[in-house]
């Protein structure tokens, strides 16, 4: 190669370095950047031999830039493509559509005089209501990836209110309330304020007593039959002109316990002849014979619909807005109803549709996988199986991903599909760069090696960055080969990191041969471990456990640490048991 096309190849390597770096926010990757810089200089092609060498020198003198020497040294090479970087950061910053009658985010810093003086009506506020009736599914990381994406962008606040006014068909779980908690920490975010509904019965008892006294509301003994057939017909029910005063004395005993379920219930006034029979004279109150379990609300027997409870603490948390499924477009409407009693102004609602995953045999319900973890099919909500957060964490899967991949899919009102495979390319370009490499052999032949070979294997504990070393790994007598890596006879393989082997008598003859084979495209690359000195490994999958061999030294990684097994795919170490090292796989 000529001096004239050596600074050629300088100067692109330099370039496309720079441009995959300032994209990415991180160092460049050599990998990454060879594909596009062979594509737009299809001359170097015949150079291919020299090419890695110069474009890893590149590389290593760009990574030593700070971030914004990158950026500034791009513009001077390719502004152009910077512009185009820039137009795209500034698209995806906000994956998201503006809320509604949202005042823009001040630039201001949160800690400033400014945003302590600010006009506290402009700040938007928000709130994620869970159930407390187990642990999240991957489909409930939508609703607080997207509130606290919001909180983030519009320097606002959000809260998180446990709807747990429902005691026996949606009944708590005390755990859920922690676990709850700790998957919104794992999506890394941490709310404002955090209430429970069931610490609040007497403040939506006070309402409920304001609104009878306005008129609003009335008891009623009907069974749930007749007043269905009365609601339908459009006929109001006898109970509804009771007067204000025997109205509050029954509700004070629905209170006080004097009624079991089914016998009495608060309805609210509405429009007995609406067009929307849903909307006509609903329950906020009921009997709840069944205890709750959280027991500082174990006493209380009547209960509040989730319309009225909800409507009641939007109001007083001054939410500003509502984010929910599109399924719930009735709740909003019940809810004016009570808003316009009181003569308050009804929070920005955005209605969505449901996510569905792919990927998964066990449905998406909290109720199903609680099913499947009380019949012994699953281990806990943790089992790679499950489609849960903590199935997500415990799997190596970062949160972050998760809800990079949540707030692409926005706020349409259709139902939306979420490929698993989003979240793991997202996960992979989190990881991929710090994670070093290993070898695993599932189902292994072990074969035996000749012609003196060397003792330790070398090969690189990340192929990106040679500054981390290797790993050296004692050889022995014999390797463990995965099945289909097996050659045919007298054919060649290279074990990576060790050497060119050929395949005769059943054994795996050394012949000393250099990497000059591999590049000729003869002979193909393959990944094993010593047979004498293997760790026995057991990987959860989302298939089942897959059981085999890791080379010696993933035996000394520390729990939570994650590795990719070279040509297998990312995996997290959970722990080390006398027989076994336990892994879980994340993705390829």
């Amino acid at each position: 190669m000529n001096d004239e096309l050596r600074e050629r190849v300088e100067r692109e390597a330099e370039k496309h370095a720079l441009l995959n770096a300032v994209k990415h926010e991180s160092d460049a990757d050599v990998g990454a950047i060879m594909g596009p810089l062979m594509g737009d200089n299809p001359d170097f092609r015949e150079h291919g031999d020299e090419i890695p060498g110069i474009v890893g020198g590149v590389v290593g003198r760009m990574n030593d830039l700070s971030y914004a020497d990158k950026r500034a040294r791009l513009e001077e090479l390719a502004p152009k493509e910077l512009a185009e970087i820039e137009a795209e950061e500034e698209e995806d910053e906000y994956d998201l559509p503006d809320l509604p009658n949202a005042a823009e985010p001040s630039s201001a810093s949160p800690d400033s005089q400014a945003r302590q003086d600010a006009d506290a009506d402009d700040e938007i506020r928000m709130r994620c209501a869970p159930n407390p009736n187990g642990p999240w599914h991957v489909g409930h990381a939508r609703m607080p990836a997207v509130i606290g994406t919001y909180r983030e962008r519009y320097d606002g606040w959000f809260c998180v209110r446990f709807d747990d006014t429902d005691p026996e068909t949606k009944r708590p779980d005390l755990e859920a309330y922690d676990a709850i908690l700790e998957d919104l920490d794992y999506l890394g975010f941490d709310p404002d304020a955090t209430y429970r509904a069931s610490d609040r019965l007497e403040t939506y008892y006070d309402h409920a007593r304001d609104l009878i006294e306005m008129g609003g509301a009335y008891t009623c003994s009907c069974s749930g039959e007749e007043f269905s057939e009365l609601k339908n017909s459009g006929e109001a029910c006898p109970h509804r002109e009771k007067d204000e005063a025997t109205v509050l004395e029954e509700f004070e005993g629905m209170i006080d316990g004097e009624y079991t379920s089914g016998e009495m219930v608060l309805r609210v006034k509405t429009d007995i002849e609406h067009k929307n029979p849903a909307l006509r004279d609903w329950v906020a109150f009921r009997m709840i014979d069944t205890p709750h379990p959280r027991e500082e609300a174990s006493e209380y027997r009547c209960w509040p619909m989730l319309d009225f409870q909800s409507g009641v603490d939007d109001h007083l948390l001054e939410i500003t807005h509502i984010i929910r499924g599109i399924d719930l477009q009735d709740s909003a409407k019940r809810q004016r109803f009570v808003y316009d009693y009181f003569d308050w102004e009804y929070p920005e609602v955005i209605h969505w549709g449901h996510v569905q995953l792919d990927d998964y045999d066990v449905k998406m319900s909290t109720s199903t996988i609680s099913e499947l973890i009380d019949d012994g099919e699953l281990d806990g909500w943790d089992d790679p199986r499950a489609p849960t957060l903590k199935s997500l964490r415990r799997r190596g899967i970062r949160g972050e991903a998760i809800v990079e991949a949540m707030t692409g899919l926005g706020t349409s009102t259709t139902d939306v599909d979420l490929a698993m495979s989003s979240i793991y390319a997202n996960n992979r370009d989190l990881i991929d760069e710090e994670t070093d490499r290993r070898f695993l052999v599932r189902d292994g032949n072990q074969i035996p090696l000749g012609g003196s070979p060397p003792e330790v294997g070398t090969p690189p504990l990340h192929p990106n960055h040679d500054e981390r070393g290797v790993r050296e790994i004692p050889v022995g007598d014999s390797v463990m080969l995965e099945p289909e890596d097996l050659p045919e006879r007298e054919e060649r393989i290279w074990l990576k990191g060790l050497g060119c082997f050929q395949f005769t008598r059943d054994v795996l003859q050394y012949t000393g041969e250099d990497i000059e084979v591999v590049r000729e495209g003869d002979v193909d690359v393959v990944h094993w471990v010593p047979a004498d000195e293997r760790v026995p490994v057991r990987m959860r999958t989302m298939e089942g456990d897959v059981r085999g061999h890791a080379e010696p030294g993933v035996g000394d990684l520390e729990s939570d640490e994650m590795v990719q097994f070279e040509r297998v795919g990312f995996a997290r170490i959970d722990r080390h048991d006398e027989e076994e090292t336990v892994t879980y796989y994340a993705h390829p």
